[in-house]
């Protein structure tokens, strides 16, 4: 074997080092969208790909001649199937519910066949290199490979080409190692396998092409056999998909697929989470928003002269961009973003807090629900304790929490874990057509419950004239429940260390059976 036979193994296996641990990011991926829960998507992906791995390895030793062909082969399966399995997966969405146990399948594959590259690599380049630097070599290329595949996926893959061209660049990637190796040792190879493998490169390279030409098409068909409503958008960002669907009247919008806010009723929503925390204190002058990135809540905010500024910190500069550029947004929320009281950061919210020196009047917090362990992080008591310390003395804390009645483990932890960082809660309700009966908490430092009660009671008339459905009657009744429905007096607080409100989360509503627990 020549010397450049070697260095073109090598280069092989650092380039499908990128390809493999980029195919395993992708499936994970594609299963925390479509199924949830990203810490167990990605969790069971790895595992399951990795198991599959060593699966891989050990059916090589059945591999005894032709051993060339067969790491062209892998590579050319490895290439077919990491194209198109964003697109594979996509059109199942509408012709089955089980498309778990495809993305499972895929896993399994795509780890077998990587499993296959490294043992046979390690056997061809064996004919060079002494058996110590031959593992060492070998492993060190892959390894290498795996680093660069990461920093891509996270800086250039998910961000800039999504799911929808991530994955065929992938696939080509796989697919200039096979042509490479064919014609590399095309003197070596079996004349009728190697008919075979010319004729697979041809037909994987047009399924590549005609993959990428039709994708944008197949993943909207997909999309669409998601929701009832006609998809007018739909972007996926670095953090997550935005989705946003138009009926005959309304518009609704999805993050990861759960709805987030309806254009029908979303002032039911937005107007108790902004004005109640604004009228239980005069002079409001300086605002912090974390999450509510589609502009809503600025919205209502800025109808009180007396604010000054307003800062709002989300994840995710695609979502604010959106809530910022998009028309039906831009409108909805009266154009927030363009007023120049209005800055932006994007960044992790905890974090942010955690740095910030500034202190605030009112913290309004309007992150999607906690369904995930990442999303229970925003409302920890640690989360709350850093709220509490940008508060002024006198500011006031709003956060949505769920539903009192539908999510009630949920609701209750919540307003406990706001307890335990040291502030004094008042719960409050809306029905949102929508979503259901909704609720809030309201944190003080200055005020107890009673007192905030009390203030919310004697206001005769609303500092602002221009609201949808919020008047006086409204702030009393909004402050009134009837009896807790089940046993709370078992709830835990939710803390970094200890994230029990996701698992209130999953399990259910108040009327569930395992409410009772």
């Amino acid at each position: 074997m020549k010397l450049s036979d070697s260095k073109i193994l090598m280069s092989s296996l650092f380039a499908t080092g990128v390809a493999g641990i980029v195919s395993e990011y992708v499936l994970a991926t594609l299963a925390t969208y479509f199924l949830g829960n990203s810490v167990f998507q990605w969790t069971i992906i790895l595992s399951i790909m990795l198991f599959s791995m060593g699966l891989g390895s050990r059916i090589s030793r059945s591999i005894n001649k032709n051993i060339i062909e067969f790491f062209i082969a892998s590579e050319l399966l490895l290439s077919f199937l990491t194209s198109l399995c964003a697109l594979l997966v996509y059109s199942l969405m509408g012709t089955t519910e089980y498309v778990e146990i495809f993305i499972y399948s895929l896993a399994i594959l795509v780890g077998l066949l990587i499993g296959l590259e490294i043992p046979l690599v390690t056997r061809i380049n064996g004919r060079y290199h002494d058996l110590k630097a031959n593992i060492s070599s070998v492993m060190e290329k892959d390894y290498y490979g795996s680093l660069l595949g990461g920093l891509f996926f996270a800086f250039i893959g998910l961000p800039y080409l999504g799911l929808t061209y991530t994955p065929f660049l992938l696939g080509t990637i796989n697919l200039i190692v096979a042509i490479l190796l064919f014609f590399n040792f095309s003197d070596r190879l079996d004349e009728r396998l190697k008919k075979w493998l010319l004729g697979a490169i041809i037909f994987i390279s047009l399924s590549i092409g005609l993959g990428v030409y039709f994708a944008k098409p197949i993943i909207m068909f997909g999309e669409q056999s998601r929701y009832s409503d006609k998809v007018v958008f739909s972007e996926q960002t670095k953090y997550q998909k935005i989705t946003l669907t138009k009926s005959k009247h309304n518009y609704i919008l999805y993050l990861n697929n759960s709805m987030q806010l309806n254009t029908m009723d979303e002032w039911l929503y937005h107007e108790p989470l902004v004005h109640v925390p604004m009228l239980l204190n005069s002079g409001k002058k300086n605002i912090l928003i974390l999450g509510g990135g589609d502009g809503c809540a600025i919205r209502e905010v800025l109808k009180y002269q007396e604010v000054e500024s307003v800062k709002i910190i989300d994840l995710d500069p695609g979502m604010t961009n959106f809530g910022a550029q998009n028309a039906i947004f831009k409108e909805l929320n009266r154009g927030a973003y363009q007023n120049s009281k209005v800055t932006v950061q994007n960044g992790d919210a905890f974090i942010a807090l955690e740095d910030d020196s500034s202190y605030y009047d009112l913290i309004i917090i309007d992150f999607p629900d906690p369904r995930s362990i990442e999303l229970s992080r925003l409302y920890t008591k640690e989360m709350y304790r850093f709220c509490k310390k940008r508060l002024k003395q006198d500011g006031v804390i709003i956060t949505q929490a769920t539903s009192p009645y539908y999510q009630a483990k949920s609701f209750y932890c919540i307003n406990k874990t706001m307890e335990a960082a040291g502030l004094n809660t008042l719960q409050i309700h809306n029905h949102v057509q929508s979503f259901g009966e909704w609720g809030w908490i309201v944190g003080s430092q200055l005020y107890d419950k009673n007192q905030m009660i009390e203030k919310l009671s004697s206001i005769k008339e609303l500092r602002v004239k221009n609201t949808k459905w919020l008047n006086t009657e409204a702030l009393q009744m909004m402050c009134k429940f009837g009896k807790t429905v089940g046993d709370t007096s078992g709830i835990e607080v939710n803390s970094i260390h200890n994230p029990v409100l996701f698992k209130y989360y999953i399990k259910g509503t108040a009327f569930n059976q395992s409410f009772y627990d």
